[in-house]
């Protein structure tokens, strides 16, 4: 059975569950809980192996927060009792007994947490949430709403598509380059790729760019962690849209205080 665990996060195996963990998350363990779940084990409508899955965490299952209908925008919103709006997503909480939860399937899944507010966060950063900056606006709620210092704020990047494997064509690669052109480095994030059918792709690294968005919003490097792990690379045990398309399901990045 194949093993994700790296340096950065653990793969729990037992024998009717599997998650991945943040070995830096769980250093809180006594005030917050997370995982990223795996492909067959727990769909998002799936509510008997969700409730196992919040009895290993240690989570109140009638807790659970989660978007109806994720738009890849740019809109983050504070979750103090039930999610008001649909068509966001981003989500951050300070309550007892709340867990959020997203889905993904290749987007970049961003958990965060400050420890000394007590305060989390779950973000979908697609490609197109990567452009309208939803990680540095989520950091930024943080801050208005709570008064986080970014400094404080650990950000644990979660399993999404590598740079290999998404694979765009010029229109898109032109947003990237336009939006970006302040990187100093924007170069070693855009590759040029294959060329198909005439036209030539690009390689986009969204882990790398979302890195240095967390960074910007006075993230510390060393708080910002990568799980090192690609949905697409790893598609026979995670979801992964480029690699499954409409037969793909949904993986879900869940954190919440205990």
């Amino acid at each position: 059975m194949k093993n994700l665990s790296n340096e950065n996060i653990v793969h729990v195996i037992k024998e009717d569950i599997q998650y991945l963990q943040f070995k830096k998350l769980l250093e809180y363990k006594d005030k917050i809980n997370h995982c990223y779940t795996l492909k067959e084990s727990y769909e998002i409508n799936d509510g008997e192996n969700y409730e196992k899955l919040f009895n290993e965490l240690g989570l109140k299952y009638d807790g659970l927060k989660r978007i109806k209908y994720q738009a890849h925008s740019d809109i983050v919103e504070v979750v103090n009792d039930e999610i008001e709006h649909t068509n966001i997503d981003g989500l951050v909480s300070d309550k007892i007994g709340i867990t959020l939860s997203l889905r993904f399937a290749d987007c970049t899944p961003i958990y965060m947490y400050d420890p000394t507010k007590n305060i989390i966060g779950d973000i979908h950063s697609g490609w197109k949430g990567t452009v309208q900056k939803i990680g540095q606006k989520a950091v930024l709620k943080m801050i208005q709403e709570y008064d986080c210092n970014p400094q404080d704020i650990i950000c644990c990047i979660g399993p999404c598509i590598c740079e290999k494997h998404f694979e765009v064509h010029q229109d898109v690669k032109d947003i990237f380059e336009e939006t970006f052109s302040y990187f100093e480095n924007i170069n070693e994030m855009i590759r040029k790729g294959i060329v198909e059918e005439g036209k030539q792709k690009y390689n986009i690294n969204l882990t790398k760019i979302n890195i240095k968005l967390l960074e910007d919003a006075g993230i510390k490097r060393e708080n910002i962690i990568d799980s090192k792990t690609c949905t697409a690379c790893n598609s026979d045990i995670m979801h992964s849209y480029r690699m499954d398309r409409e037969k793909a399901g949904r993986n879900t990045a869940i954190i919440g205080l205990i």
